[in-house]
């Protein structure tokens, strides 16, 4: 991995090991490669129960009845919920929109809506009982699609709609429309020599994290519970789950347990309500944890998604216009998917200069699965397709593909479409260039001499189908822009609460923040951050729950900008109150005290020259420094709703990618030999850490190219393949190598100058593959997965 770039903010004063900019350890590290993590399935009670969900087997249909008497009598069953048992009038939860039914009534709207809950004393039991309940359907019919959805006659998969995105949207089955206009791009588009356009479609990405939806609650004395969950965003579950039992959120107590993997899957509720209200009903605690079918209907998938593109270039290579629309399918409930329009619209240019625009972007409901975040949501779809036409426009023009992309590529003060300007580093054409000059890995490396060809190196791998006969090389490019945090006038903050105290006559600093740790290493950070800021070598992490100030969500790469800034500054207000102790105690002794810029070095106050005033075991003694405080980076603004401008993000982050593919154009398979990326981070806190968010996105970017899509039947809505078996996820030997060089141009506004990072790689490594494999077989493939069939035409 390389790493260049300009200093950053950093505080110089500590020489203590583990501070930032070095490659630590992580705590869970070890746990976790040995199989010791204690994991939210891994929870248990001696006395509990273990609860199931009932889910609907139709995508669109009414309820006629109900009979759960078989199921009740069922031997160590201790309770059976529908809709009717829910203790308080406030029956739904959501986001953003609160449409989401605890238990369907009326009418399911998709295909594994859950229907019913059971609690019983063991696993099997409790399905055994599920299967019993009787549940009559009236079948309706299916919208699947935006002509469906927007026929004149459509159902309405919503009926009454009154929520806030009404007013602007030309259909009830829309969610939500964000139209972004700048300039005049049919003007624009007379004054181009070439104009190139294309249709494209995305696939259904599921997050397939390794650890199924799973959690542990326990009713209290107090009348209130106990949650223990794996989750995204501890706060968010508390503010749904509470209004549902009936509960003030002091009542509600949640602490984070192990989580298995995320990636925007857990952002929306799956167990948590349904645990609660089977504990709360029973007196007794009720485990839930979903097998790996359920978790495919527990949790929503990247929004499918049909785009329309039309760019126009001079005949010199400048880009003149740009023309889209993009349609998601958000499925039958809003989840996340105002907040993906946004980003899809706001995003849909990519990371380059075209003054003028004429976006719209929509997200539709239907009976399909539900559809919410999942890592880098929006943007990942708009840059398959902008992508795709800058490869097209520099065919039709002549021009190299990369160094086309750089003509055009945006830079530090460049316009947005949005009228926002890019005031940080923007090195677009330098990631270029990084991955263009990268050596490329030797050809036809499944030939070893004197010995058996190797077929892992073939496309097809193990399955032995070629061993050489058509394969076909092909190399591709991508790059993309993500935004980092939450957007569009929304109150992003974090809380971290750093105390300091002296325990066996040495100085430790504990960080408690409500950070759900889900694998991206924040834990690891914020050692780092306490270790750097206080000068203290003993750093514990505590157990993220709501007993401090909310973190928000693990998504929108905004952890490490948003609570590590959190515990940053509040280590700063320690550190403060700490020499604010030394002063005075020890002030009127020394003037350094009073005259000199204080650091804590090795559990130490020193003077900037060097000097130790006391040890910070003599400042602190008996004393101990706790503080809890909130940060919140600068605002944002809401998008216009008529012509999309606004300062609707508060940073970008950028990555490019060079694909090496081999392609067997007989049988129609694929295997990638590397994907090379370059990004820039603004300060690599923690470089191994970075090296590895880089390489997981870039792997799931590579897996929705090849092999990833949830297929959804069309005619009846229902998933067809809820398995692993079916659902293919890059194994290692799918993984290639994937090299990584890293910028580190800081960001003055940002902590540290950092950068997110762990959802831009996502981005660029699909758009390169399909580049790549265009590049290869010269088919346009505009679709993804791509699969055998695209390629041989059968």
């Amino acid at each position: 991995m390389g790493v260049t770039g300009s200093p950053t903010n950093i505080h110089q004063g500590t020489r203590i090991r583990g501070g930032i900019g070095e490659s630590t350890l992580r705590p869970d590290g070890i746990l976790k490669v040995t199989g010791e993590f204690a994991y939210s399935s891994d929870m248990w009670h001696e006395d509990m129960l273990w609860g199931h969900t009932l889910r609907s087997t139709a995508a669109h249909a009414e309820i006629v009845s109900i009979d759960t008497s078989e199921a009740l009598a069922t031997s160590g069953v201790h309770a059976v919920l529908t809709y009717d048992d829910l203790p308080t009038s406030v029956k739904n939860y959501g986001l953003e929109i609160q449409d989401t039914p605890v238990l369907a009534h009326g009418k399911v709207r998709h295909h594994g809506e859950p229907v019913a809950l059971v609690a019983a004393d063991h696993p099997e039991t409790a399905r055994r009982a599920a299967a019993k309940i009787r549940i009559d359907y009236r079948e309706l019919p299916v919208i699947t699609d935006e002509a469906s959805a927007t026929a004149p006659d459509a159902i309405l998969v919503h009926e009454g709609r009154s929520d806030h995105h009404a007013g602007h949207v030309p259909h009830p089955n829309i969610v939500h429309r964000q139209p972004i206009v700048r300039g005049d791009a049919d003007a624009a588009a007379a004054r181009a020599d070439v104009i190139v356009s294309g249709e494209y479609v995305f696939g259904m990405q599921d997050q397939a994290f390794l650890g199924p939806e799973s959690g542990l609650a326990v009713p209290a004395e107090d009348g209130g519970v106990d949650l223990y969950v794996a989750t995204q965003w501890l706060h968010s579950d508390l503010r749904q789950i509470a209004p549902v039992l009936g509960l003030p959120e002091d009542k509600v107590r949640m602490t984070l347990s192990g989580v298995g993997g995320a990636f925007g899957g857990r952002e929306d509720l799956s167990m948590q309500i349904h645990a609660c209200l089977l504990a709360l009903r029973t007196g007794k605690p009720v485990k839930i944890v979903y097998n790996r079918f359920e978790s495919f209907f527990g949790h929503v998938h990247r929004h499918p998604a049909k785009l329309w593109y039309e760019h126009g270039a001079t005949r010199d290579g400048k880009l003149t216009h740009m023309k889209c629309r993009i349609v998601l399918d958000g499925g039958a409930y809003a989840s996340a998917s105002p907040a993906v329009v946004g980003n899809a619209s706001s995003l849909s240019v990519g990371p380059y200069v075209i003054d003028d625009v004429d976006i719209e972007a929509i997200a539709l409901y239907t009976n399909n699965p539900p559809c919410g975040a999942m890592r880098g949501f929006g943007a990942v779809q708009a840059c398959f397709a902008y992508e795709a036409q800058m490869d097209k426009l520099a065919a039709e023009l002549g021009m190299d593909p990369v160094e086309f992309r750089q003509l055009n590529a945006m830079e530090q003060g460049t316009l947005l479409p949005t009228g926002q300007v890019v005031d940080s580093p923007a090195p677009v054409a330098e990631l270029l260039r990084r991955v263009k000059a990268r050596p490329l890995p030797p050809e036809r490396q499944w030939e070893v001499a004197g010995e058996q060809a190797d077929v892992r190196a073939l496309p097809g791998g193990l399955s032995n189908t070629t061993h050489g006969e058509g394969v076909v090389r092909g190399i591709g490019y991508a790059v993309g822009i993500k935004n980092v945090g939450f957007s569009e006038g929304f109150d992003d903050y974090s809380t971290a609460r750093v105390r300091m105290e002296i325990i066996g006559g040495e100085p430790v600093v504990t960080v408690h923040t409500a950070m759900a740790e889900v694998g991206q290493g924040g834990v690891t950070v914020h050692a780092q951050i306490a270790r750097t800021e206080l000068g203290v070598a003993q750093v514990t992490i505590h157990p993220a729950d709501t007993q401090v100030g909310s973190a928000g969500s693990t998504s929108a790469s905004r952890q490490t900008y948003v609570t590590g800034g959190a515990v940053k500054h509040s280590c700063e207000a320690v550190r403060e109150k700490v020499l604010e102790i030394g002063r005075r105690k020890f002030g009127t002794y020394h003037p350094a005290w009073a005259t000199a810029e204080l650091l804590l070095e090795d559990g130490k106050v020193v003077t900037d020259g060097g000097e130790v005033l006391a040890d910070l075991a003599d400042v602190l003694e008996d004393e101990a420094v706790d503080i809890e405080l909130e940060w919140r980076h600068r605002p944002t603004e809401a998008f216009d709703l008529r012509t999309g401008q606004g300062n609707g993000h508060v940073q970008y982050s950028f990555a490019a990618h060079r694909a090496v593919v081999e392609v067997d154009t007989e049988l129609g398979l694929v295997k990638v030999i590397e994907l090379a990326c370059a990004q820039d981070v603004g300060k690599a806190l923690n470089p191994l850490s970075v090296e590895g968010q880089i390489q997981g996105g870039t792997t799931q970017g590579l897996g929705v190219a090849v092999m990833e899509e949830i297929i959804v039947d069309p005619k009846t809505a229902k998933v067809r393949n809820p398995s692993f078996t079916d659902y293919l996820i890059p194994t290692i030997l799918d993984t290639p190598t994937i090299p990584v060089d890293v910028l580190e141009l800081a960001d003055d506004h940002a902590p540290y100058g950092l950068r997110g990072i762990g959802e831009a790689p996502t981005l660029s490594s699909t758009p390169a593959v399909l580049a790549a494999i265009r590049n290869a077989t010269g088919l346009e493939l505009n679709r993804t997965p791509v699969r055998p069939e695209h390629l041989t035409g059968t």
